[in-house]
């Protein structure tokens, strides 16, 4: 189906909550080279910080977050990937943590997973700043297929926080994709996600803005 223009969309945005406010909250992406210079260990704490969020409120997890980066070393990938589960069965003894053996159990997971991609690109920080953002949703599929705990939108929420560019398919962006025609139904399959892709990448052209403002205005026009 045709891809509508942008300009309408934000024009609607701007009618809900005038063009200073829009302006104030859109994000703004991180360079590929700020995302290669960011150590692994502060992409490992967002992503395990990303994981611990999900299904709890921000502010709790994020209260406890300073004994996690104690607990866990800094988030060194390599000291983490080592912990034993002698430490991990400590830890759901520790009283200043959120004690889900699962996600716990996902840092050192993904620690493993960060070396793997160290070794092959240099950096963690070097291969997401690498990816190209006309195929983000494909850095999605990779993240969720070779990390753990970052199916659904955890993988894109988690690199909206390290600030690599990219659409989030929130409940408010997937209705305005259907209320504005860009879909005919909201994305949850593979399939729909590149069909999305291709949206956004219109839009990227039309106006020159990053992926992460036209996700935000695209939910703006709506709610």
């Amino acid at each position: 189906m045709p891809t509508p223009p942008f300009g309408p969309i934000l024009a609607a945005a701007e009618a809900r909550h005038g063009a200073e406010a829009i302006a104030a909250r859109l994000v703004v992406p991180k360079a590929p080279a700020e995302l290669s210079a960011v150590g692994d260990d502060r992409h490992l704490s967002l992503m395990s910080l990303r994981i611990f969020r999900a299904g709890l409120k921000h502010d709790l997890v994020d209260a406890k977050w300073p004994a996690f980066e104690e607990v866990w070393h800094g988030f060194d990938p390599a000291r983490c990937a080592s912990v034993y589960d002698e430490d991990i069965e400590a830890m759901l003894e520790d009283r200043r943590l959120i004690r889900h053996l699962g996600k716990l159990r996902a840092i050192r997971a993904n620690a493993a997973a960060m070396l793997d991609v160290a070794a092959a690109h240099g950096s963690f920080g070097a291969w997401i700043a690498g990816w190209p953002g006309s195929d983000i949703v494909g850095l999605w599929d990779q993240l969720a297929k070779r990390f753990s705990q970052l199916g659904g939108n955890s993988a894109p929420m988690f690199l909206r926080m390290v600030g690599k560019d990219t659409f989030v398919l929130t409940e408010s962006v997937s209705k305005a994709l259907v209320a504005w025609q860009a879909l005919d139904h909201p994305p949850s399959s593979k399939r729909d996600r590149a069909a999305a892709q291709a949206v956004f990448n219109r839009w990227a052209g039309q106006v020159g803005r990053p992926l992460c403002q036209l996700s935000q205005i695209l939910a703006m026009s709506v709610d």
